[in-house]
């Protein structure tokens, strides 16, 4: 059975950090790419960073600089460290594990910024 389980969300200011992170069980970890997604209230799912199997790394325009997205295959995990929060990084974070012909998703963390 896959799972993602996320965790470090919860209630920040803005202008300062968190770092989440998601581990994965019932995967060969280090073939998957993993990324980083979220949705706001009612806003569509997008892509906030991901990082492939090689370590190949890409980020959403909207967090370029902030977000920093790292793996390490020996603990199957996957982190997003956030700095600079701004409100509008306000939403549920979803950690996701994809390869040829298999996505996986966690259950979302939320992270909310305000002051």
């Amino acid at each position: 059975q896959v799972q993602l389980v996320e965790s470090g969300g919860g209630l920040v200011q803005p202008g300062g950090s968190l770092r989440l992170s998601c581990a994965a069980s019932g995967i060969i970890f280090s073939l998957y790419d993993m990324g980083w997604y979220r949705q706001a209230p009612e806003k569509e799912r997008e892509l906030v960073a991901t990082i492939t199997s090689g370590r190949n790394t890409n980020y959403a325009d909207s967090v370029k600089g902030r977000f920093t997205i790292s793996r390490d295959n020996s603990e199957n995990t996957v982190a997003l460290q956030m700095n600079s929060l701004k409100p509008e990084d306000t939403a549920i974070y979803y950690c996701n594990a994809r390869s040829r012909f298999r996505t996986y998703w966690g259950q979302g963390t939320q992270i909310t910024v305000a002051s």
